[in-house]
Formats: structure tokens, sequence, C-alpha cells
């Protein structure tokens, strides 16, 4: 009996499809396509810079800008993939995981204890909230019995949710709430230079990632074959989840939120590649650099010269892609 599967056309388009994805070319060619979008970003504003001053302005505000968009595009995504490893679910991120609330609570409350506090120490606050609040999401993730699918993303938005109406009602009562509307906007317009330089840790952590990516994945498997393999599961646990916290933070501070980033980028890239953490953080990092720089144009472009933020655009098509995610898994099950 003929098999079906070998004369399907669908079947064999998706298996070449497959194939083309894991070729190094491929690679090369996605790459080629964040580096024109990136370049693109160079030249786009309002800001001639064919006139008087327009060199000193393109090293002040447009390459500062650029820089922030790949470093910080690169490090969400990629803390995405670390915390979808760390509690073996494919729908959290530091967005459906609260860590990004956390990171705006600390930031918050820097503003709050220390009004005259540098970028330094305000992202330092940022990412001990942050390890902190991931550290109870991950505990209040152990006292669960029912750890399905959807489960631990609900979960984390829910303690997200709570954290921010913490947060929204300290900004009330200090009277910052419009200062922490700005934070929660996810801008790239405030960065000029001699702002986005810290954001440069996050680099650290993303070549961090890559070195530790095979303990990683290991630690993935949960505490029962890390053990049994030599790995001491706990400290990659908060190894990994302090480096997601760091980046976090640091993101938080410079830019604000980036929504879904951490939940998009991994799931697609795991759709077309498969599920190898080190062989996919390359793509994980095109990945997030390709989107954040793209809805960074549209936004740039759509009304200009006004701009509409970046976490506008991103948090409607996130929302889009987890729905679709959410279908997909319901058709599969």
């Amino acid at each position: 009996m003929t098999s079906h599967t070998a004369t399907d056309p669908r079947a064999a388009a998706a298996s070449h499809a497959e194939g083309w994805w894991q070729r190094p070319a491929a690679l090369f060619v996605f790459g080629g396509i964040t580096l024109a979008l990136v370049v693109g970003s160079l030249f786009i504003g309002v800001y001639d810079l064919g006139a008087e001053g327009g060199r000193e302005m393109f090293f002040i505000t447009r390459v500062p800008r650029t820089l922030a968009l790949v470093l910080a595009g690169s490090a969400m995504a990629v803390c995405g993939v670390v915390l979808q490893q760390l509690t073996q679910n494919r729908f959290v991120s530091p967005t459906t995981a609260g860590t990004s609330e956390w990171a705006a609570l600390g930031l918050l409350l820097s503003v709050i204890l220390f009004p005259t506090a540098s970028l330094n120490v305000r992202m330092v606050l940022a990412s001990l909230t942050a390890f902190a609040g991931t550290m109870v999401f991950m505990a209040i993730l152990q006292r669960i019995q029912l750890r399905t699918t959807l489960i631990v993303p609900i979960v984390g938005i829910m303690l997200g949710a709570v954290v921010s109406a913490i947060t929204t009602m300290i900004a009330v009562s200090t009277d910052y709430l419009q200062l922490l509307g700005t934070w929660f906007m996810g801008s790239f317009s405030p960065v000029v230079r001699g702002r986005y330089e810290i954001l440069w840790v996050v680099a650290l952590v993303c070549l961090a990632i890559f070195l530790l990516a095979h303990r990683l994945t290991v630690a993935g498997l949960g505490p029962d074959v890390a053990t049994n393999v030599g790995l001491n599961y706990r400290r990659v646990m908060l190894l990994g989840t302090a480096m997601v916290a760091v980046a976090t933070g640091v993101t938080t501070v410079v830019v604000g939120f980036l929504p879904f980033l951490g939940l998009i980028v991994p799931n697609m890239v795991s759709l077309l590649r498969g599920d190898d953490l080190r062989s996919n953080l390359p793509w994980v990092c095109l990945g997030g650099v390709a989107i954040v720089t793209s809805c960074d144009i549209i936004g740039r472009l759509i009304r200009m010269p006004f701009e509409i933020p970046v976490s506008m655009i991103l948090g409607v098509i996130g929302a889009a892609v987890f729905i679709a995610l959410v279908l997909r898994l319901r058709r599969t099950a």
C-alpha cells in the first residue's frame, strides 16, 4: 500500500520548508533582512540629516536609538526563551510571568526613595524587584498541582496584574502616575546619547545565556533529570532567573515595556526550526531585533511627524499571535 504522507504535496512542501530553515544560508538571509531594517531605521525620522547640524544629530539621536532597538529587542526575546526553558512552558515570557510589572514597581520605588539617583541605581533596584517577583512566580508554580500549558501563563498574568495595581496605587498616592504612564509606554523616542549606554549590560546577559545554553536546556528537563546528569538544578534556576531579571530591569528603566516580545519570537522560531536552544538563539536574537525595529519604523511613519509607541504596535501583534498559538494548541490537543 502506498503511503499518503510520501505523496501528499502539502507534507512534502512542509518538509522542504522545515529543511530550508535548518540551513546555515537561511540564517544569513534572515540576518541580511534584519540588517536592512536596522540600517533603514537610521535614516527614518523627522529631522533632516542634510540640514546644518544633521551629522551631529545623527550620532546624538539616530545611532543611540537604533542601538537601543537592537539591544532591547534581542535581550527581551532571549529572556523569553530562558523563562520558557525554566518553566517548561511555551507561553511564559517576562510579560506573562509578571517580571516586567515587578521591574516597574522597583523603578517606581527607586524614584520615591532615591529621587536624585542615577540610572545605575534605578537599574539595580528594578532588577532586584524583577528577580524577587520572578522567584515568587516560580514558588507559586511549585505549589500548583495542575500545571497545564495555559494555567502557567494565566497565573503569571494574574500575578502581574496584582503587582501592576499595587504600583498604580503607590503612583497615585505619591503623584507619580503620569511618570508611571511614561514608563509603561515602551517608546524609543527619548533614547539619546548618554541615556542608552546602560543597555550594553543586556548584551553581556545575552552572551552569558549563549555560554550557558546547554545547562539551561538540561535544567528545562526538570530537577530529576538535571540532578541525575550532575547538574546543580537550583543554581542554574537562580542564575537563569537572575539574568532574566537584570535584562528586564535594564530594559524597563531605559525604554519601558515591550509586551509579548519574549512570547512571539521564541514560539515562531520553534515552529520553524524545532526546540534546540543553542542553535535557535541566533535566530531568536535576530527575530527580536527585526520585530522591534519593524514596529518602531511603523510607529514613526504611520503618523509622521508624531510617533506611535512601539509597545502599542507590539501589543496588538503579540496579542494576535498569542491567541493564534492558543487556538493552535487546542487544535493539536
